[in-house]
């Protein structure tokens, strides 16, 4: 069932403590700050006089408090640089060099506090020839060569939301070398700049696919290899009912099981890796599979190991026993959220709270911090 709780008004995840400094952005930067926040991380995000606030729907921009303040303005500038003195962290995600022009870059920020960590989230990188370019997830899965490889044989490639780049290859990696940067700076006394690209980290993503690239095992064409669908028995069938489940037995021992279970051609039982074979097999497994319902598929095939599931969409994943068993949807103040992830035995993370209706005072804030 959905956990039904209210914002945590004390702290106790393991990243108890740490102060950030967000400067509000959209995408990859504010989630980074999100799942640092369930972490335990104090967050303060500055955000332009007259920004929007109150949006209790806005998941992502949970657990923060957040203080408005005039970029352009020296005495702000002078009010953010004394909370970054304060502060572990900082994060942003404005073009390469308009940190420094509005007077906060890394080199006075260290000026001030040797020991943060500035984290820098851009789509093209701090360097390079594009590095100056509007860009978003799309153009920057483009470029790497994540796109190309998304979508059926003969179609054109498919956008897998903004998962791929601004989430996995953008939020989760600054979030990565955050922490990696923090652990080290508490032994060396010394913060550093964490560039944090899109570009960088899908493509790092991308590596099983440039191992097997480089070992020949690799097609640069879309629906032609085992984990793009190309392999029948790694993708997605439709039902009787127009619903869908996704099979994936790689190992022989669960590949046989599937076709026990399906009751598959015994010519067609192993030719597994038989790509000759593939149509045939790709044919008869579409056929079982569009004779019966989803639900019925998932009467059978659910809690076995012929590596079944069935294909929901949000708000059916949201009702899914072992969904709500887990506790992965949170209920907090009237408002679903997405639980945290991931779990913590001792420390356990906790959603902070909404995102905030209101701002704070930056003297506040500071008064807080110093008396410490």
């Amino acid at each position: 069932m959905t956990t039904t709780s209210k914002a945590s008004s004390v702290t106790s995840g393991p990243l108890a403590g740490l102060r950030v400094v967000e400067f509000a952005g959209l995408g990859p930067g504010p989630f980074a700050c999100m799942l640092l926040s369930d972490m335990g991380a104090e967050v303060i995000r500055i955000d332009r006089p007259g920004a929007r606030l109150g949006e209790r729907l806005d998941i992502i921009g949970r657990g923060r408090q957040t203080v408005l303040l005039d970029l352009k303005d020296p005495v702000a500038v002078a009010q953010i640089l004394d909370l970054l003195a304060e502060a572990d962290v900082l994060v942003e995600g404005f073009r390469p060099g308009v940190m420094e022009r509005l007077g906060l870059g890394p080199d006075v920020v260290a000026a001030r506090n040797p020991q943060l960590v500035y984290g820098r989230m851009t789509g093209w990188g701090q360097t390079g020839p594009l590095a100056q370019a509007a860009g978003h997830d799309i153009n920057y899965i483009s470029l790497t060569g994540a796109l190309a490889a998304i979508g059926e044989s003969g179609g054109a490639p498919v956008p897998p939301l903004n998962l791929v780049g601004d989430y996995g290859g953008g939020g989760l990696y600054l979030v990565v070398g955050i922490l990696a940067a923090v652990l080290e700076a508490r032994g060396s006394g010394r913060g550093q700049v964490v560039d944090a690209a899109i570009t960088d980290g899908v493509i790092s993503l991308m590596s099983l696919f440039q191992s097997q690239s480089l070992r020949g095992a690799y097609k640069e064409e879309r629906g032609s290899n085992m984990l793009d669908g190309g392999a029948p028995y790694y993708g997605v069938y439709e039902t009787s009912d127009g619903g869908h489940v996704s099979l994936g037995p790689i190992e022989p021992r669960f590949f046989a099981l599937l076709c026990e279970k399906l009751d598959l051609p015994h010519a067609l039982r192993d030719a597994q890796n038989d790509r000759a074979r593939w149509p045939a097999l790709q044919a008869a497994i579409a056929g079982r599979i569009k004779g019966r319902s989803r639900a019925a598929w998932c009467e059978l095939l659910e809690d076995s190991d012929v590596c079944f599931a069935p294909v929901l969409s949000l708000s059916e994943a949201a009702q899914h026993p072992h969904i709500r068993a887990r506790g992965a949807f949170v209920e907090v103040d009237g408002v679903v959220h997405t639980a945290p992830a991931p779990r913590f035995s001792r420390t356990p993370s906790a959603i902070q709270g909404q995102a905030p209706d209101a701002a704070v005072a930056t003297d506040d804030i500071l008064q807080r911090w110093r008396a410490i």
